[in-house]
């Protein structure tokens, strides 16, 4: 099949009119449970069947012995490798994906669906993880070689799935029921087909490894670029563990995609999404039609909200070992409750009490001082958005005013100075007008009017943020509809 031209550059999101039926996210693991797991659903037998021969086998399960016990609910064992062998040299070139490809996963990701298959939790695996690689046979050299320590990626290069499977066994005591195995050639081509993916950002994101180049705001992504967002390392200090949480988003947004963008209902669209997949992929013997069928079938009501993300906890970033260089040390501790939880089929996430979805900002709200003041005729409004601010974490003013004018809309005043602050405060007020005033100073000036109804969370973008455990201490997790783009993030978000 022939792939759409790629586009040169991101496009602007359609109307706000349409926004609510064209959502956003994921990455190039999620393909292979978004589509295939999802789409099955929507589809008759005979076509899934037909669409199963295209899969390529392979058996990661060969000689395994001594395996964790199967448990609750099912576990994929998501690889991304980096193979490139079937984009054109034009691709390549324009997405910087020269040179030759080492044949490693690029990207590891745990997924378990739970028994009753109304949740799945992905759990990030770092591709420098330090682990114990179980005794193998090299697949280069074919010499036996006994338990050493390596980096995680290292297994598939060493001794293809079946040692990756066996190391991610070792390390987390999960049994993998099924295994995929996805590379950039189908993960492009699946996302050009889909039409694309929307992707918002605070700031703007430049690679120069990758060739990423985003404005700040929302942008529809086609497959080339948004290989380089979820493969960029180097937009900040956050390096590996800021791509996986871009990785978590995407596969957010891209379930969000084809759950809402009529896939699944158009047997058309299925068929030439999964085609376009299935030339691509890799998957156990055991993972067949019947299993795709059962999985959509119990998975048709899924969405973002029934997805979970979290990643590995760590306790060393840079933990040096001799032979090795620096690799990525787990916590141990927090890392066994993750495992835990999933082995009993448990909810990794901290649901909120209400399905509110969690705005990006560019400036922590604890970085932000905020006075408010009355602008309506209602008793103690003031004093209530103050103490709602002071929850969602901004440093507010000890006393709350009245306004010297009634106020219709509610209005954020501000110095220029402080803009970023400003357009944090801004988020947490759905609908409020950003007015610049040179002079102002760096207290942020909220005035509350007749049009207010409530204070919305919200958090920074960046490393460990929303919970997601990229690096994060606790190693929490978030559900999908906390961390896709919305319209009203990007233009709260966007610089002016």
């Amino acid at each position: 099949m022939t792939a759409p031209a790629p586009s040169p550059a991101p496009s602007p999101l359609p109307p706000p009119g349409r926004s609510a039926q064209r959502r956003a996210r994921w990455g190039r693991l999620a393909v292979g449970v978004s589509v295939l797991v999802l789409a099955a659903g929507g589809a008759g037998h005979a076509l899934v069947a037909r669409l199963d021969t295209a899969i390529g086998r392979v058996d990661p399960f060969e000689g395994l012995n001594d395996r964790p016990r199967s448990s609750g609910g099912l576990n994929f064992l998501l690889a991304g490798t980096d193979g490139r062998e079937k984009l054109t040299e034009q691709e390549r070139k324009r997405y910087h994906l020269g040179g030759a490809p080492c044949h490693c996963t690029d990207t590891i990701m745990l997924v378990h669906l739970s028994a009753d298959r109304k949740r799945a939790s992905v759990v990030s695996i770092p591709r420098d993880s330090y682990v114990q690689l179980p005794a193998h046979t090299d697949r280069a050299t074919g010499e036996r070689l006994p338990a050493r320590p390596g980096k995680i990626n290292a297994a598939y290069a060493r001794g293809g799935p079946q040692l990756t499977v066996r190391t991610v066994e070792h390390m987390t005591g999960i049994h993998i029921d099924h295994y995929l195995e996805v590379d950039f050639t189908s993960f492009m081509r699946t996302v050009d087909v889909l039409g694309g993916v929307d992707i918002c950002s605070v700031r703007p994101m430049k690679d120069s490894y990758t060739g990423l180049d985003l404005p700040a705001g929302a942008s529809r992504l086609n497959g080339g670029q948004a290989l380089q967002y979820v493969r960029s390392r180097h937009i900040d200090g956050a390096a590996d563990l800021g791509r996986m949480q871009r990785q978590q988003r995407f596969l957010a947004a891209l379930v969000d995609r084809v759950t809402s963008g009529g896939v699944l209902l158009n047997p058309v669209k299925f068929q030439k999404a999964a085609s376009t997949l299935l030339g691509s992929v890799r998957a156990d013997r055991g993972f067949g039609t019947d299993e795709l069928l059962d999985l959509g079938r119990a998975m048709r009501d899924f969405g973002p909200a029934s997805s979970e993300f979290t990643s590995v906890p760590i306790e060393n970033a840079g933990f040096v070992v001799p032979g090795l260089g620096s690799t990525v040390k787990w916590d141990s501790g927090k890392a066994g409750r993750i495992f835990r939880a999933l082995r009993a089929d448990r909810s990794l996430a901290v649901h909120r009490p209400e399905r509110e979805r969690v705005a990006l900002v560019d400036v922590a709200p604890g970085r932000v001082r905020v006075q408010v003041d009355n602008g309506t005729d209602r008793a103690g409004l003031a004093r209530r958005v103050s103490g709602a601010l002071r929850a969602t974490g901004f440093l507010t003013t000890s006393v709350p005013g009245d306004a010297a004018v009634p106020a219709r809309g509610t209005v954020v005043t501000y110095d220029p100075d402080w803009d970023r602050s400003a357009r944090t405060v801004a988020a947490a007020l759905p609908g409020a007008d950003l007015r610049p005033v040179y002079g102002h100073g760096p207290v942020i000036r909220v005035t509350v009017g007749e049009d207010f109804r409530k204070v919305r969370s919200v958090q920074a973008d960046g490393l460990a943020q929303h919970g997601t455990g990229a690096g994060s201490p606790g190693g929490t997790a978030v559900t999908g509809d906390q961390v896709i783009c919305s319209r009203r993030t990007a233009v709260a978000s966007r610089p002016g």
